[in-house]
C-alpha cells in the first residue's frame, strides 16, 4: 500500500483510514472479498468476477479498520475530463458510518488533483424496485450527484442503468 489521500471517519469506537491501494493482487482481493459479502447489490458471478479484474488497473482506494479492509472505491478515468466510480462496496456491518462518503471524497481528491471536472457513477435506476439500491440512490444524491439519463438495456431489460454526474472541477 502507498500513502495517498488519508482520512478518518471517527464514530463510537471506530477509526477507519482510507490508504491507496497499488498492488493489483490486493486490490483484487479486497474486491472479491467485500463485493462477495454484499449479494443484495452484487449477486451474480460473472459481474463480481469482471469488477476484480477490472480494478486491477484502477486508481483503489480501501478503508481499513485498524488492518481489516471495510470498504473499498475504484476510480475509472474516462478523459480529460471525467472519472467514474466504477465499483465501490462496504462491509453491510460497516454501513451508515461514514466510510462510503469518506471513500467518494477521496475520489473528490484524486480527481481535483487530476484537474478533472466530472465525476460519474452508474447504478440500478429506479424503474426496477430495489430498496438496497434506493438507498444506493440517495446516498450518492446526498453527495450532490444528480441523474442526467437513464439507459435501459446498457446491462439488461431486468436492470436499467441510471447515469449519474456530480461537477467537481
Amino acid at each position: 500500500m502507498e500513502g495517498g489521500y488519508e482520512g478518518f471517519v471517527q464514530g463510537e469506537i471506530l477509526l477507519v483510514e482510507i490508504k491507496e491501494v497499488s498492488a493489483p493482487s490486493k486490490k483484487t482481493d479486497i474486491c472479491d472479498a467485500i463485493l462477495r459479502s454484499l449479494p443484495t447489490w452484487f449477486g451474480e458471478e460473472a459481474s463480481i468476477a469482471d469488477y476484480v479484474r477490472k480494478v486491477q488497473s484502477m486508481p483503489f482506494y480501501a478503508a481499513y479498520d485498524n488492518e481489516k479492509p471495510v470498504g473499498f472505491v475504484a476510480v475509472k478515468l474516462h478523459n480529460a475530463f471525467t472519472a467514474e466510480v466504477c465499483v465501490m462496496g462496504v462491509l453491510r456491518e460497516f454501513h451508515r458510518q461514514g466510510i462510503g462518503r469518506k471513500l467518494i471524497k477521496t475520489c473528490e481528491g484524486y480527481c481535483l488533483g487530476e484537474k478533472l471536472e466530472f465525476l460519474t457513477v452508474k447504478t440500478l435506476d429506479a424503474s426496477r424496485e430495489s430498496k438496497s439500491y434506493e438507498k444506493t440512490r440517495l446516498f450518492y444524491q446526498s453527495l450532490g450527484f444528480k441523474p442526467l439519463e437513464v439507459f435501459p438495456l446498457l446491462w439488461d431489460e431486468n436492470n436499467p442503468c441510471l447515469f449519474m454526474v456530480k461537477c467537481i472541477g
